[in-house]
């Protein structure tokens, strides 16, 4: 195996290069990333990288994991900070932390949800169970007030015919929730994630580069939506 030289041993490569993965990303773009670049910014040979990444396409698929798993873990983390009884907070609080995350994280929101990188084409089976972890605490709460007999989204569309197998793909990795909560997830999904990547792109003017206010307006908009009273 190659490894870095006594002078630049470094003591996580893996983490070191997907951190310049990332800086790379932020400086020019997902489409310019580049090995051996990383690899003369680590002071290393091009070979070390490849004992972790064989190819271009290898890194990308373990950042875009990599951003999902941070992505859902955060938008969880914030709707356990309310007891399950407390439906309305957790989708809240779920909402606002799937903007912040965002905010946060631009460069990996934006691989994940972006445009797409010329001659990469994700490995489904690969990155979807950490995808579909990323809209889980979503589901999970809709799920919950459609149990209690709290979400009002009786018109809500079923799935389309021919498309079954994209629900059991979606069952395999991410739990079984109920076709309705699965339909209203996704309408409340679609609204934040807009005016999230509005907000991103500074395509919100004339409320300025800041979409917080009309961010809460949307939450708040959808809650009295779906949520019986």
């Amino acid at each position: 195996m190659v490894r870095p030289s006594k002078k630049t041993q470094i003591p996580n490569l893996q983490e070191a290069i997907k951190d310049v993965a990332w800086k790379q990303i932020a400086e020019s773009g997902a489409a310019a990333l580049s090995l051996r670049a990383i690899a003369r910014e680590l002071k290393i040979t091009a070979p070390a990288i490849y004992n972790y990444f064989p190819n271009r396409d290898a890194l990308v698929t373990a950042l875009i994991i990599d951003a999902y798993t941070s992505f859902g873990d955060y938008q969880l983390r914030a709707r356990d900070e309310f007891p399950k009884e407390r439906m309305v907070d957790r989708l809240r609080a779920t909402g606002l932390a799937y903007r912040q995350w965002a905010m946060d994280y631009p460069q990996r929101y934006q691989l994940i949800f972006g445009a797409p990188i010329p001659g990469y084409e994700a490995p489904l089976m690969e990155v979807l169970p950490s995808a579909a972890r990323s809209l889980r605490a979503l589901v999970s709460v809709v799920d919950d007030l459609r149990v209690a007999s709290k979400l009002q989204a009786e018109d809500s569309p079923s799935i389309q015919s021919g498309y079954e197998p994209h629900l059991e793909f979606w069952n395999k990795f991410a739990s079984e929730y109920d076709i309705l909560s699965l339909s209203a997830s996704m309408i409340i999904w679609s609204r934040v994630h807009g005016l999230v990547s509005l907000e991103l792109a500074g395509s919100l003017p004339p409320f300025g580069v800041d979409g917080a206010a009309l961010f809460r307006y949307e939450i708040d908009s959808t809650i009295r939506q779906f949520v019986k009273e």
